[in-house]
């Protein structure tokens, strides 16, 4: 099971939250296409879950986090009839609002309203996580079974 990481980048300005969100449009042959995700990838060997996460979100945003900086949230593994098994460790940070971020060559990155983001293009499960990581609940702890696309067992 291959070991992945994705983060969930908050900016906030007054009462507005908005979340950095991957928009998957540009690998070929990506089983993610047409969906939106947190930003994150595959641990290289020898890397833990932290260190995958700090390198993964400065390679797709240019966004330096300190690693104090970083939350995470908990464990999704991910089990497809399909696709390679995952299990996801799932972080969350916070930029200041005038934060830069760079072309992603893995799709389209937007700031997304914290209001928009349940509404999503997302992978089904991805949504049974996604509210309690944004209400900064840890602990988080779940398993995904899915048959190609569609989602069809959970279990926590």
């Amino acid at each position: 099971m291959r070991k992945t990481t994705q983060c969930y980048i908050c900016r906030k300005n007054g009462k507005k939250t908005e979340y950095l969100m991957l928009y998957r449009n540009k690998k070929p042959q990506d089983p993610n296409e047409g969906k939106w995700l947190g930003i994150g990838g595959k641990a290289e060997p020898g890397e833990t879950p932290a260190e995958a996460n700090i390198r993964e979100v400065y390679e797709e945003t240019g966004i330096r986090l300190d690693p104090e900086d970083c939350l995470c949230h908990g464990i999704v593994k991910f089990l497809n009839t399909v696709y390679e098994d995952e299990e996801i460790y799932l972080y969350s940070a916070a930029v200041p609002f005038d934060t830069q971020i760079i072309d992603c060559n893995e799709g389209e990155l937007h700031w997304v309203g914290e209001d928009k983001m349940p509404g999503l293009s997302m992978w089904e499960g991805d949504r049974r996580f996604l509210i309690p990581l944004l209400n900064g609940e840890t602990g988080i702890n779940m398993t995904l079974y899915y048959d190609k696309d569609k989602l069809v067992g959970e279990s926590r």
